[in-house]
């Protein structure tokens, strides 16, 4: 038996979906992984998977491209004879399926892990490109046997836009978390605010930097961390010289990517992320693992992890005085970040333990 993971990008592999690989392997699944490029491949092997490198550019607009990625899956497909396929984000799910469906694989199923830039961006170019990128999914939608989302406003949106058929869609708690991995931690004895994430504008970068002043102005000892590392190729990615700024006048510490994330994790009191729009956000997950409240946004997604008032704040889209109210109220009443971090722990192993969320994917996919 063959399953095939058609992945973006290498680190989401090994990240998200590495308890899973080894799960499929372990019920008798020989387990091949497609992705873009050679990076990080030693990571996927490790696992026990099998790689096979078909390029892909996950942001660009060449439609030749993009036939090219399709018909490669589609000769992989024919050479392997995969008996399930899973495809997530845009081009894995749409030519993943395609390329699927004329190569006979018979158990076909798609992963949408947000509705990305194109859902929420509202400039001229972004709304054509959504219209665009939408078409494309209800094509590939139409290949999938099931589609699987991570949040339930997502799914309702999908369907009512009729992008698909309602008898076809799962939801599954995001990617999950390994408790065993991000356990518990004290905290810092300064307060201190964390968010890790692509420097884009969706992802509410712009709003933790100006909350940041914001608290900074009132309460000069607190910390402001930010991993994450600068976007070159996306239409919302923020420029350096913005973001330094920020760093210049001691708002914030940024930090860059990292194979362990943890260690930074361990030093914030709370964690914080306002994006516009998310699948599950794997960070906050992470982050309520390790004892940690959280501050995010009431959005699709990101509402999903938090219970308003007990395991942290939500807080409105692009809101930065909102953002910098929610995180006030943790620094003049710093008994909550133990309070609200052991709820967020007590939460993520109920809802949210990747024990828990693979289950439910190995019976949406059939394997036995």
């Amino acid at each position: 038996m063959k399953f095939v993971l058609i992945s973006p990008k290498n680190r989401t592999v090994y990240n998200f979906r590495g308890d899973l690989i080894k799960e499929i392997i372990s019920r008798g699944y020989e387990v091949i992984v497609t992705g873009p490029d050679s990076i990080d491949v030693d990571k996927i092997t490790a696992l026990g998977a099998r790689f096979v490198e078909i390029p892909m550019n996950k942001n660009g607009t060449s439609i030749l491209g993009d036939i090219k990625y399709c018909k490669n899956l589609y000769k992989l497909f024919k050479n392997e004879k995969p008996d399930i396929t899973l495809g997530y984000t845009v081009k894995p799910v749409v030519y993943g399926a395609i390329a699927a469906k004329f190569a006979g694989v018979k158990n076909i199923n798609s992963m949408v892990t947000g509705g990305g830039y194109t859902f929420t961006a509202k400039t001229f170019k972004a709304k054509i490109l959504g219209l665009i990128v939408r078409c494309l999914y209800k094509i590939g939608f139409s290949k999938a046997n099931n589609v699987i989302f991570q949040n339930s406003d997502d799914l309702n949106e999908f369907c009512d836009r009729k992008l698909v058929k309602r008898d076809k869609c799962n939801v599954v708690n995001g990617s999950g978390v390994n408790t065993s991995h991000f356990l518990p931690t004290d905290y810092p004895q300064t307060t201190t605010f964390f968010m890790l994430s692509r420097l884009l504008k969706s992802k509410g970068v712009v709003e933790y930097l100006e909350a940041a002043k914001i608290v900074k102005t009132r309460y000069p000892e607190v910390r402001f961390c930010l991993l994450g590392k600068y976007e070159t190729n996306m239409q919302d990615a923020l420029s350096k010289e913005y973001v330094e700024t920020f760093i210049a006048d001691g708002v914030i510490e940024r930090f860059e990517e990292t194979n362990d994330v943890r260690p930074y994790y361990a030093d914030c009191s709370v964690y914080v992320l306002p994006s516009y729009r998310e699948g599950t956000p794997r960070t906050v997950l992470e982050a309520m693992a390790m004892g940690r409240p959280i501050i995010t946004t009431d959005t699709n997604g990101c509402r999903d992890t938090v219970i308003d008032g007990k395991n942290g704040f939500l807080v409105t889209i692009g809101n930065s005085s909102q953002l910098a109210d929610a995180m006030i109220k943790f620094v003049e009443n710093a008994e909550l970040i133990k309070t609200m971090g052991e709820e967020s722990v007590i939460y993520c192993h109920q809802k949210f333990n990747v024990n828990k969320v693979n289950c439910d994917m190995i019976n949406i996919l059939g394997v036995s």
